[in-house]
Order: C-alpha cells, then structure tokens, then sequence
C-alpha cells in the first residue's frame, strides 16, 4: 500500500464509495460505524454517476453496478473493488487485477448471508406451493378454504451448485420430509460440513443435472433445456442470480402449465418490472433481493467494510474478507 496509508497519525482521507441508492441501510451502518473515524469518508452515488466519481475513491462496494474495464481504467486511487456480499460477476476481475487493483467478497458463511438465503429459499418454496397469490386473493374476497396447495413432505429437491447456501438450504429442508438430490464440482473438498453426507440422497456433478431434473419437484437455476427436462407440475426456485434464468422459457413453461410455480429473489432486470408480464401468473412470487437482507447480516457486512477501510487507511493486514485476484 503506498506510503500515505501506511502510519496510523496521517492526514489522508480514505474513501469509500457505494454504488447506487439500493439496498441503502448497508451504507447508513457502515457511515453509523464510521462516524467517529473523520479520515474515512462514505459516499453514495447513482448507479450513472459512478463512471465520473470512481477516480476519487479508494474503496468501491459495487453492489448491482456492473464495474468494466472502461470504469476500472479510470479508477487511478482504487485499491479495492469489493461486494457488500458474495456476488462478484459484475467485476471484470482480469482488468482489475491488471491495474494492480484487489477485488473482495465477503463470506456468507462470515455475515450470515448463507443462512438468510437459505431461509427465503424454504420461504419461497412453501409460498409457491401453498400458492400465496390466490391466497391474498381469497382473502381479499372473502373467500374460505381455498386454494389447494401441495406439502412440501414427499418432494424431491434438486439443489444445483451445492455451496455453502446449498447447505444451508439442505438442512433446513431435510425435516420436513423430502429427498434431496444435490450437485457439484467436486465433492470432496474439504469447505463441505461433515455432516454433508447425511444431507443429501443422492449426488451428482453438473453434467447429470438433466438426469436429476427429470427425478426433482424443486429446482433452481435453469434454461430452456433444462426446464423441458424437469416433469411436468414441478416448481422453480432461485435465490442465486436472475441473469442465471431463461426467462422466455421460464414465462413459456408456466403458460404451458408444464411448469406449476416460481418463485425467486432475483430477476432478469432489477429492479424487477411492476409490469412485467410473468406477474399475470397466479402462480409466481417475486421478492425485491432482500434473501441475504437481514439486520444481522446488514450489521456484520457494514462492521467488515468499517474494519477493511480502517485497515487500509493504516496499512493493516486486512480481516473479514476474501479476495479473488
């Protein structure tokens, strides 16, 4: 880190930028956190006016603003581009790393950030198959004893990508009853809980997602592919990435009937279209991108950012965070 940094007693501002108005609690606890350090400075800016500020800046949280290497390039006093989570595909990485630039994320398994996921992942499942919609519908009409959902006891769900949300999703899962089928890279890596095994039925890596897909009730993330390969009457969760989403299959495949429910956190254009199409379907739950959005995870991850600010402000080791480059 260059000399100005480097001494406790210096005279330097460090600043930190947050890109754009949403999710706006993270930047009040992060300033709240901050507010008796006056050499640390927190700006918020709007998601287009990040191009024209970055260069007076030595920390970004990019939140939803795609960082390219047109943004990196003029990004002359930036030391670290980092995520107020776990979510880096924005970033281009390599130009970063070309410009001598750290890129972060902040663990789930840190903030709690796996666990508030998992637990919208199980709220979403048993809001699409109790279907809320016609409830607030029935409701609203006076109506009583409908409609009809289905139990999540007996499902079987397919959890892709299997990571340390996937877990989490698993064993909040496993007493209500179901079979879980699972898949992943590598399964032995030694990041897996030991208690893995008793999670989940049956495991399988990527290449036999088509094959689980015909077996499951529940997903995630899918394509046009994938979703012709799950049976008919089965259910689509995602709490992942909206991008990960086909969403002409996905709108196609619920207008077919072939596919009986969604519900996700995360959508193809955030934020999400109030007149969106697929929101004509009773039979669809959308959330504003609030799964990892809890006050304790709120907390944790503004406390990360004050501690690596501070840090980088007296050329400290830096804790709390996992950088990628």
């Amino acid at each position: 880190m260059p000399d100005s940094y480097g001494s406790n007693g210096c005279s330097t501002v460090t600043r930190v930028l947050f890109c754009g108005p949403y999710w706006p609690v993270a930047t009040i606890y992060t300033k709240e956190y901050l507010q008796d350090y006056p050499f640390i400075q927190v700006d918020e800016v709007g998601l287009d006016q990040v191009p024209d500020v970055i260069q007076n800046y030595h920390i970004c949280i990019v939140r939803n603003r795609r960082i390219d290497a047109d943004i990196i390039a003029k990004a002359s006093q930036m030391k670290i581009i980092m995520q107020n989570g776990v979510g880096l595909e924005g970033v281009d990485i390599n130009a970063a790393t070309e410009h001598k630039i750290k890129v972060a994320r902040i663990p789930g398994t840190t903030t709690g950030n796996a666990i508030s996921c998992a637990e919208m992942a199980v709220y979403l499942t048993l809001g699409v198959l109790r279907k809320q919609k016609e409830m607030d519908t029935a409701v609203n009409q006076r109506d009583l004893g409908i409609p009809v959902g289905e139990t999540i006891f007996g499902k079987t769900i397919l959890i892709l990508g299997f990571g340390a949300i996937g877990y989490e999703v698993a064993k909040r899962l496993r007493p209500f009853g179901v079979k879980i089928l699972g898949t992943k890279r590598n399964w032995s890596s030694n990041a897996l809980p030991c208690d893995t095994d008793t999670l989940v039925d049956k495991k399988g890596v990527p290449e036999d997602m088509y094959e689980f897909a015909g077996e499951s009730d529940i997903v995630g993330i899918v394509g046009h592919k994938f979703l012709s390969a799950m049976k008919k009457g089965s259910y689509l969760v995602n709490i992942a990435r909206g991008r990960l989403l086909d969403y002409k299959a996905v709108f196609n495949h619920l207008e077919s009937g072939h596919l009986a429910g969604l519900g996700i956190d995360v959508a193809w254009t955030e934020p999400f279209d109030p007149e969106d199409p697929i929101l004509k379907f009773s039979n669809v739950i959308i959330t504003p991108h609030v799964a990892g959005i809890t006050e304790n995870s709120l907390r944790t991850a503004a406390k990360i950012v004050r501690d690596v600010a501070l840090q980088l402000h007296s050329g400290e080791p830096f804790t709390g965070i996992e950088f990628v480059n």
